[in-house]
């Protein structure tokens, strides 16, 4: 009897909706257990997480049992509701429609790891505009700018 055998990893992106609203040093690693958790309750395998102050980074090793854009809208549901419920945001957080998959081979599971557990030092010389485009355009995949997360410039002043 033969059996199905799969690996798969995704690399999983998007933004926060509302400036006023970003994740913020204090809470950002509740919110990223907290997303961890559901990852893991719905057979993906967690490889690392990272909430930038206007963005998140997932990489999953990836249950094909369910769907990415299903998986995707859990997170920002769940997770917006727990922001909400935890009340660690003074303004109503939401994330932005849309987001961006990424799949990478086994032989690449470190080096994109050590990109996302380094987002703090990359956003100090690139933007998120920056790094969400480079992204796209190095996967080949065709976008429109006026479709486009809306991006947060000067994230600093916000401090």
């Amino acid at each position: 009897m033969g059996d199905t055998y799969v690996q798969a990893y995704f690399h999983l992106v998007f933004a926060v909706r509302n400036r006023k609203a970003l994740i913020q040093k204090s809470w950002k690693d509740r919110l990223e257990k907290y997303i961890t958790g559901i990852v893991q309750k719905n057979g993906h395998k967690l490889i690392t997480i990272y909430a930038e102050r206007d963005h998140i980074h997932i990489f999953i090793g990836y249950n094909l049992n369910q769907k990415i854009p299903d998986l995707v809208e859990h997170i920002k549901t769940s997770s917006n509701q727990f922001v909400e419920n935890e009340k660690l945001s003074f303004y109503k957080f939401s994330w932005q429609k849309g987001y961006g998959a990424f799949t990478h081979s086994h032989s690449n599971i470190s080096n994109v790891a050590n990109y996302i557990e380094n987002q703090e030092a990359h956003h100090k010389k690139t933007s998120f505009k920056e790094e969400y485009t480079k992204m796209l355009k190095e996967f080949d995949i065709a976008y429109k700018s006026e479709y486009m997360f809306e991006f947060f410039d000067d994230l600093e002043e916000d401090l």
